[in-house]
């Protein structure tokens, strides 16, 4: 697919931009946590990548190459925004498109256990942050993780080992979003 992009053909370059683009923009919203700015760069990193996929290199997975881009640029706004977490926004958003309606009750026992996350995610440190999103909402496996983090599988697995940790800490600290959590499990 990315051969035939890259000789010019279009529908090959909308095939890539549909396989990934979901999983691109739930990984840049749950980063930044703010819709417009995950459109932008989700929309900034696939013009990069097709205008630049003769520099493509076949050693490696595209979405690799496409979510560093992504993360490149996720940086760089970073620098000019401060993100801004909306939590019902980030908690409803699965990655292949909206959840069904659900019973009003529902929905707010769901968004007080999506605030609670995120005061937990946001107990992490951005890189054990990313992992987390990486391991958990994309399923990514830990070889990929650490292929596109740069770092031994073995500290994949510690960071994970901590993030989980530091996030049981900092619900239980909050003994509100440590019960709304509970709420969801039984």
């Amino acid at each position: 697919m990315i051969e035939r992009a890259i000789a010019g053909d279009r529908s090959a370059a909308e095939e890539c931009i549909r396989a990934h683009q979901n999983s691109l923009y739930a990984y840049i919203l749950r980063l930044s946590g703010r819709p417009d700015v995950a459109e932008d760069i989700v929309q900034d990193a696939f013009v990069r990548a097709l205008t630049n996929l003769d520099r493509f290199d076949f050693r490696f997975r595209f979405s690799t190459w496409l979510f560093t881009i992504a993360k490149r640029l996720y940086v760089n706004a970073c620098q000019k925004h401060r993100p801004a977490f909306d939590s019902d926004v980030v908690g409803g958003w699965e990655g292949a498109g909206d959840r069904p309606w659900t019973a009003m009750v529902e929905r707010e026992v769901q968004g007080n256990a999506s605030d609670a996350v995120r005061h937990a995610l946001e107990a992490l440190p951005e890189e054990q942050r990313e992992i987390v999103i990486l391991f958990y909402q994309l399923d990514w496996p830990i070889t990929l993780i650490a292929e596109y983090m740069g770092m031994p599988e073995g500290t994949v697995k510690s960071h994970l080992h901590r993030s989980r940790r530091r996030m049981r800490e900092a619900l239980e600290v909050h003994a509100q979003h440590l019960a709304n959590i509970e709420e969801v499990w039984s």
